[in-house]
Formats: structure tokens, sequence, C-alpha cells
């Protein structure tokens, strides 16, 4: 698992994202590569963990407690931000142990994360099984969410004037990022998540839980690709394509699908002629590891 000294916000940059439908259609579209500012806590991972380290540290607590399935973006960025700053970690993994288990999971045991297996119907119920149940380690759930974790999401945006943009995109797992991109922009401009989840409708309230009496972002459900961590060959042949169009690499659980869509919304019409947009690049290009070798081109 490669290391580097420190997290690196100044890094994050607007690449823009140059198609021929773009062109054809009159819409501007820049990428928010918040997967630059390290190579393994990448992207918003690090900004919805940001504020639990801090609290955890403030609070005297000599570690955390998560929750993550085998190739979990935050297990792994968990993990390693938990030995960049001294603390201990604990993830509560789905499933029960695999024989081999997956190389996520080996490089989040290499940073000292003690992992506790649970069956799915177990894991469902977020509950702390009582031989991990300790009080010196700070709760953090499932993908940051959180008031804590929408709060450092919002971070993401610090060096970006999203008043720029007429519409920002994310791809949305628990709602986290979803919410604290909402909280920091104007009336003027939409935002829209796509669920990278399969009929996952209890996505809107858990947003509208973080965002109380203020406007609420749209949510489509459509673009999952067969669920959640799940692809089929027009995702994967979309990312290879993006790649080669723009140069910037995408995974298959989130950012692809948030760019295949993008696409496919494009081609529909579904932003105005002149809209000028923000894609908002997630990190997470450690889980394109599950596949096959030769799947994609990057």
């Amino acid at each position: 698992m490669p290391q580097s000294a420190n997290i690196n916000p100044s890094a994050i940059r607007t690449d823009p994202v140059r198609l021929p439908l773009l062109a054809e259609k009159n819409i501007q579209a820049d990428m928010l590569r918040t997967d630059l500012i390290h190579p393994v806590i990448s992207g918003n991972k690090w900004f919805k963990l940001r504020f639990y380290l801090e609290q955890a540290v403030k609070e005297g607590k000599k570690g955390l407690l998560t929750f993550g399935g085998a190739w979990s973006n935050h297990i792994h960025a968990t993990a390693a931000a938990g030995q960049m700053k001294g603390l201990t970690t604990t993830g509560i993994i789905r499933g029960e142990k695999p024989a081999v288990p997956s190389l996520t999971l080996r490089e989040a045991d290499a940073c000292g994360m003690h992992l506790y297996f649970v069956s799915r119907g177990d894991y469902r119920t977020k509950s702390v099984p009582a031989p991990v149940n300790d009080p010196g380690l700070l709760l953090v759930p499932e993908g940051g969410y959180g008031e804590t974790g929408a709060r450092g999401a919002a971070t993401m945006l610090d060096g970006c004037n999203v008043n720029d943009y007429t519409h920002i995109l994310c791809a949305v797992g628990t709602g986290t990022m979803l919410a604290g991109i909402q909280s920091r922009v104007s009336g003027n401009t939409r935002v829209t998540g796509i669920s990278v989840m399969k009929n996952n409708f209890s996505l809107d309230s858990a947003v509208a839980a973080l965002l109380p009496g203020q406007p609420l972002p749209v949510i489509l459900h459509s673009f999952h690709a067969g669920g959640y961590a799940r692809h089929n060959p027009a995702l994967l042949s979309f990312m290879n394509f993006f790649f080669l169009e723009t140069g910037i690499p995408t995974d298959f659980v989130y950012t692809g699908k948030l760019c295949h869509a993008f696409y496919q919304l494009t081609d529909a019409g579904y932003f105005p002629s002149g809209s000028r947009v923000l894609l908002i690049h997630s990190g997470g290009l450690q889980g394109n590891r599950s596949l096959a070798e030769g799947t994609l081109i990057f």
C-alpha cells in the first residue's frame, strides 16, 4: 500500500472534460480531481473522515471503528488515515471471512486495522458486536454518513468556485458527500446525485436528514449498472472510452457510473445548451483491482 507523508488538498484541480458530444450540445464540463490528494486516502474518503479524525483526537479516543465490505474504499481509507494519525482502527466487515482476503482487506490489515467479519444479516443492523464494542473507539458510520461527514465533504469545494457552474453532479452511496455539496451551493446551481445502488430510494430521506430546512438535490436512480459494486459491458466500455478521450481514470463503483450517466443525460438533452457542469471525482480507484486484468486500459 503506497503511502505519502501528508494529505495534499492543494493537488486538487479541475480538468476539462472534452468529448465530441459536449461540443455538439454546447455543454462545458470540468472534473474536480479530488482523487489526486493522496495515493491511498483519495477523493471524498479523506474529506468525509477528516472531522471524525479530529473528533477522535479531541475526545482522547484511541481509535476509530467503522463498517464496510471486502473492497470498501471507506475501510481502505480509514485504515490508512488511522495509521497516519496514530489511531487504531477496527473494521466490521460484511460477510464471512474469506479464505483469501481481498487486496483491500490485506492492505487494511497491513495498516494495523483489526478486521471483524459478520454475516450479511448481522451487518444490515449495523450494531457493534460485543467483542469489538470498546468505548475508547469513536464509531464512524458506514461511508462516513452523518453531519460530521457531510461537513467534511463540503470542504472538497474549498478551492473551487461553485458559482461558475450551473450543475454539479456526483455519484452517491450513503448520500454524505451529496449533502455536503448541496450545503455549499447557491440557488443558481443545481446539484444532482447519481445513485450507484439499485432501487435505494431511502437515499432521498437520508440526504434530507442531513439538510434540515435546506434545498434538496435531485437524486437519479437509473444508472446503477446492475447494483452496488456491479458493472456491465456498457459501463466498462464507456470507462475506457472516457479515459481515451479525457485522460481521466475512473472506478466502476462510483465515478465511472457518474460519468456514464452524465454522458447519457447529455445525449438525452437533460442539460440546456450553454450549461456548465462540474463532475466530482470521488477517488476509489483501488476498487478497480477487483476486475480481471486487462478489463480497463488504465
